[in-house]
């Protein structure tokens, strides 16, 4: 029996070593649970702009998690469906209430249908998702994704809590942002993923003077009006790029073959 046991132990510390890295992804898709739940318990308090900002972190540890997941190995069916009920509580559920609390509280029962309409188009974004992951392409999200549903409108309410604008004062400005990002999401409009940017390969100089000049000069300078015109310009990009599509269909269609 001694000469099996050295294999056995050695084949128990390698299933040990696979449940610990199966672990490390999903501790980051707890934590931005964790990051959208206290958003939502600040909101409740009336602490807007620390909801605000924990949407923003709940947003930095989703992407976190499946580049964990990729880099290590460890993804698996568990960890998606799992990831997708902690964007649902973080960047549907947590978003609603935020701008129901902090402005359309203001318009009564409008208030609260439009933020229910923004927490379903996110359900929906999120169920399209997972059903149709096999069958885009991976270039391109199908709509707006709900991270930057989200951090829209935490920008909006971080933006004007910092420039001392009240909820009440810009409700319909709210409502509108709400309702863009809503349906964006369950829209069809094409919007880059960033999915073929791989760190492991060279880039230009530029390039890394850019991200070093944006992440170290731009968003420290005014990080609530810097986010919210990233996150607004990014949405407006699908339309563009939209636009630019069905330019080029119509030009290619009315080009005579040969």
């Amino acid at each position: 029996m001694m000469p099996d046991s050295q294999p056995e132990r050695t084949v128990l510390k390698a299933r040990l070593r696979r449940r610990g890295i199966y672990l490390l992804p999903n501790l980051f898709t707890t934590a931005a649970l964790f990051a959208g739940f206290y958003a939502i318990v600040q909101a409740m308090n009336g602490n807007f702009e620390y909801s605000a900002i924990a949407v923003f972190i709940a947003m930095v540890l989703d992407g976190l998690d499946g580049r964990v997941a990729r880099l290590t190995g460890t993804q698996s069916e568990f960890g998606a469906e799992y990831d997708s009920l902690s964007d649902m509580v973080s960047f549907g559920v947590a978003p609603a209430l935020i701008v129901y609390e902090w402005a359309l509280k203001e318009m009564d029962q409008w208030g609260w249908i439009i933020a229910f309409i923004y927490c379903a188009c996110a359900a929906l974004r999120l169920a399209r998702f997972n059903t149709n992951i096999a069958v885009v392409d991976k270039r391109f999200f199908q709509g707006l994704p709900s991270p930057a549903a989200a951090a829209l409108i935490a920008g909006l309410v971080w933006v004007t809590i910092n420039f001392d604008i009240q909820g009440s004062d810009v409700k319909w400005l709210a409502s509108i942002v709400t309702l863009f990002a809503a349906l964006t999401m369950v829209s069809n409009i094409p919007y880059y993923s960033g999915k073929e940017f791989n760190l492991r390969r060279r880039v230009p100089f530029f390039t890394v003077l850019l991200i070093v000049l944006f992440f170290f000069v731009l968003i420290p300078s005014h990080p609530p009006l810097v986010l919210f015109i990233l996150f607004g310009v990014y949405a407006f990009s699908g339309y563009v790029i939209k636009l630019w599509r069905l330019g080029r269909g119509k030009k290619n269609s009315e080009t005579p073959s040969t």
